[in-house]
């Protein structure tokens, strides 16, 4: 991928993320005269009923109120997506990108760069996103020369969806990229409402994209319990020095939890009632079982199986981490939620830090 903006480009996933950046990429800007970027956009989901509702009436049961924009081309055929694609748009659940790409890595254009949206992080190897996709390519003879990239940030779909003003930030491999790619992914996302930020702490700005949503549930668990708004603000800011303990143990830059991928979108998700981890956290203490709860709700819960995997690296690299503790315990053995938050708040006493 060069300097300039990408002709082609292929959007894989028709959940909220796909639908909105696929709009953002090829729609109208209302802040720039009506003005629309030099691209072609396709898009790809393996589920036909929903890719044909997007062809033939432009909207999606996933996102109410949204309409994609009329130059995007949704394709049943991946194949189709991907002819001639410059850069591809992973918008897919972290544990379903890996066969995902292992599946349609033959047929990606050569040189052509790879930039994820998704949040979280793959159980079985605990790997983020961009590198699960980098260990699908690595028997790609291409793959040293294909750029790998993330989104993330405060990005409630529903929000985007309607060009209500938002930030981002692009981040790029620092091992084979000299910050270009990430400054193309600026160009080409960058609207009048969203502001692309760059960062080259792309370990940072995913491993915050994943376990912002285990906080997530927490906070929505003390909407469940009515505990109130000093509790979930406690919780947001001891939830934020979890985090950056994990990310700085790891090899991460402290500064990128302090900001738009960090707190920015940590406090976004744990506040929004449109959160789906935060709302799935309400209805545990509420009362209801995980596993009604998956199986009622349309969406995928990043949090839940990325709590497993942030419990797992907390004890690779000897980080504490109560807060995601709890939320385990919530989640897979059965505790009450009551009982987790009562732990919580009797803990031995001690000085704050950050």
């Amino acid at each position: 991928m060069t300097d300039q903006h990408p002709t082609s480009i292929a959007v894989l996933g028709v959940g909220q993320m796909g639908l909105v950046c696929a709009n953002m990429l090829a729609g109208t800007d209302p802040g720039h005269d009506n003005q629309r970027k030099a691209v072609d956009v396709r898009i790809w989901g393996r589920n036909t009923d929903e890719i044909g509702a997007l062809a033939q009436m432009r909207r999606s049961k996933r996102l109410d109120g949204f309409q994609l924009d009329e130059t995007v081309r949704p394709c049943l055929d991946v194949g189709e997506a991907l002819e001639g694609v410059e850069l591809v748009v992973v918008a897919i659940p972290a544990q379903h990108i890996r066969e995902v790409i292992d599946e349609i890595h033959p047929l990606v254009p050569r040189r052509a760069g790879f930039v994820s949206v998704a949040k979280g992080i793959e159980v079985t190897t605990l790997l983020r996103p961009t590198q699960v996709i980098a260990e699908a390519l690595k028997d790609d003879p291409d793959a040293a020369a294909r750029p790998l990239g993330c989104l993330s940030g405060p990005t409630i779909a529903t929000e985007l969806a309607k060009c209500l003003p938002a930030t981002m930030v692009a981040a790029s491999d620092p091992t084979t990229d000299d910050g270009s790619f990430a400054e193309a992914l600026q160009r080409l996302f960058n609207t009048s409402w969203m502001r692309i930020y760059t960062n080259t702490d792309l370990l940072g700005v995913e491993l915050a994209g994943a376990t912002k949503n285990v906080i997530a549930i927490a906070a929505g668990i003390l909407d469940g319990l009515q505990a109130g708004y000093n509790a979930k603000s406690a919780l947001l800011v001891r939830g934020l020095a979890e985090i950056a303990r994990l990310g700085i143990a790891m090899g991460a830059s402290r500064e990128t939890f302090f900001g738009i991928a960090g707190v920015g979108d940590l406090a976004t998700t744990c506040f929004s009632p449109e959160g789906r981890n935060r709302s799935c956290g309400e209805a545990l203490g509420q009362g209801a079982s995980l596993a009604d709860y998956l199986k009622q709700t349309p969406f995928v819960v990043e949090g839940v199986e990325t709590t497993k995997a942030v419990l797992a690296l907390s004890a690779k690299y000897r980080v504490e981490m109560p807060i995601a503790q709890a939320v385990h315990a919530v989640l897979f053995d059965g505790q009450d939620p009551l009982d987790a938050i009562t732990r919580l708040m009797n803990r031995q006493l001690k000085a704050e830090q950050l």
